[in-house]
């Protein structure tokens, strides 16, 4: 059967990695396929069949956005005026799914943060279960390439701007992790910014991370007929969470796929406390602290929605292990730790990586685009940790002002510029106010874009100044080939 899109002429507007996967499927589609870039460079090298163009030529019938362009953008303005519709790449990826004899199971992960870390452990999961599944999206393989690989399941994480441009997306189980300030510029306030979340929740299965606020409420407003809460504290019915040292899951039945795979097992793991199936050990859980075992919970939830029995869900969350740049230690100089957390893109992320880290002072080197959000409350929670600040990035004024109201009594420096990058200039600064038993934090509580290319070139060039440092410490001692 033809696609939809074969004989149409279709401009996927942006020619990032979400893009030229979406060009790439629409011209296997049939499609005439337009790409157009602000960039000129990023037109040179289009999928075979694709055509570079600039604006919106006569013809095209349909716009697929990359996910950061603005509702109130001009091409978007001139699309609506000509009655063009206009979709994100997860969009085109269910529409070319539903073509499907078998369309794929859309298992969604979206909330301010940890969905990078949620989605990976539910991949992880599924694919214990003996399941070919793929964790796809904003996590950085598109999803419409997961669609076109034939993938029967993906765990698929999503940001509001995805979700917002993904107007028939409904996810046979969604996850809301947890709403706090992000993105703001871009969504004009709070509430619209959860309302996009809130369209990860409209399928059969929604799931919330309930000691959130927000998430709870847009939970309860859910349409779906089953909905799921994920807690720290004991799970009630409908609900799982921690009894002792063990994840249980009192909302999904127990069923044979809950029995150890040992031999001669004949019963289900139940919880020591009231009814419920044992899933996990705390200790099974990398990264742990309340956000990881939050992740995990959300995790299992959304996998056993889908039918994946407990010995599956401790098998994938026991070999799961987070990508870079989320509190990784990537050095120790002078009994002083670095840890990179550059995925902390937001104040909510960095509130977490602050949390995680063990007992001792923190230096924080933080600051980028704040995108419209606040770091007074961040910084008053964890103000009496802080031994000292190196703030970096263009909304730097913004963050000092809140370390002056809310940590007066610590050293705060602001670096604009650096011989060797100010990245480099940061990190020693914080070597400075450091003392053996410290901990040098970047949790930006930013973004990244202002002065390096996305967050994990931010985390590399930490790991590079920290390496120097390393280099430079051994030179003074005197260590053979230093």
């Amino acid at each position: 059967m033809a696609s939809q899109f074969a004989g149409r002429t279709v401009l996927v507007a942006g020619a990032g990695v979400s893009g030229l996967a979406a060009a790439e499927v629409l011209v296997a589609a049939g499609a005439r396929t337009l790409v157009s870039d602000d960039r000129a460079a990023a037109l040179e090298d289009l999928p075979a069949g694709a055509e570079a163009v600039t604006g919106l030529p006569e013809g095209v019938e349909l716009i697929v956005t990359g996910p950061g362009r603005r509702p109130d953008h001009p091409l978007v303005a001139e699309a609506a005026a000509r009655g063009i519709e206009v979709v994100g790449e997860p969009e085109l990826a269910w529409r070319l799914g539903r073509e499907r004899a078998v369309p794929p199971v859309w298992l969604v992960v979206t909330g301010t943060n940890g969905k990078t870390t949620c989605t990976g452990m539910l991949a992880a999961i599924l694919r214990a279960a003996g399941l070919d599944a793929v964790a796809c999206g904003n996590i950085g393989y598109p999803v419409v390439s997961a669609v076109a690989a034939g993938h029967p399941v993906l765990a698929v994480e999503l940001s509001s701007f995805q979700l917002h441009w993904s107007p028939s997306v409904v996810p046979a189980a969604g996850l809301v992790l947890n709403v706090a300030e992000d993105h703001l510029d871009w969504h004009g306030g709070l509430e619209s910014y959860a309302a996009a979340k809130a369209r990860a929740l409209t399928g059969p299965v929604a799931v919330a991370g309930i000691d959130d606020a927000i998430a709870a409420r847009l939970l309860r407003g859910s349409p779906a007929p089953t909905k799921i809460g994920a807690t720290l504290a004991e799970p009630g019915p409908g609900q799982l969470g921690i009894v002792g040292e063990q994840l249980v899951d009192r909302a999904f039945p127990a069923s044979r796929d809950d029995r150890p795979r040992e031999s001669g097992a004949s019963a289900p793991r139940v919880a020591s406390t009231g009814e419920g199936v044992v899933l996990a050990e705390v200790t099974d859980v990398t990264p742990g602290g309340p956000p990881g075992l939050t992740d995990a919970l959300a995790a299992a939830a959304l996998a056993r929605a889908h039918g994946v029995g407990a010995d599956a869900v401790r098998e994938g969350l026991a070999g799961f292990r987070p990508g870079p740049h989320r509190s990784a230690l990537v050095g120790t100089v002078g009994g002083v730790r670095y840890v990179d957390d550059s995925k902390a893109t937001n104040p909510h992320a960095a509130d977490a990586a602050l949390a995680a880290q063990p007992a001792g002072k923190i230096v924080w080197i933080l600051g980028g685009l704040l995108k419209g959000a606040h770091v007074d409350e961040l910084v008053a929670r964890h103000a009496g940790r802080l031994t000292g600040a190196v703030v970096i990035g263009t909304d730097r004024a913004e963050i000092i002002d809140a370390l002056a109201r809310h940590a007066p009594q610590i050293p705060a420096t602001e670096v604009t510029e650096g011989d060797d990058g100010v990245m480099s200039s940061a990190v020693r600064r914080a070597a400075a106010l450091a003392r053996p038993g410290d901990v040098v934090l970047l949790a930006p509580a930013a973004a990244s874009m202002d002065q390096f290319r996305d967050y994990a070139e931010r985390g590399e060039a930490f790991a590079a100044a920290v390496a120097a440092l390393e280099t430079r410490a051994g030179s003074e001692a005197g260590e053979p080939g230093a």
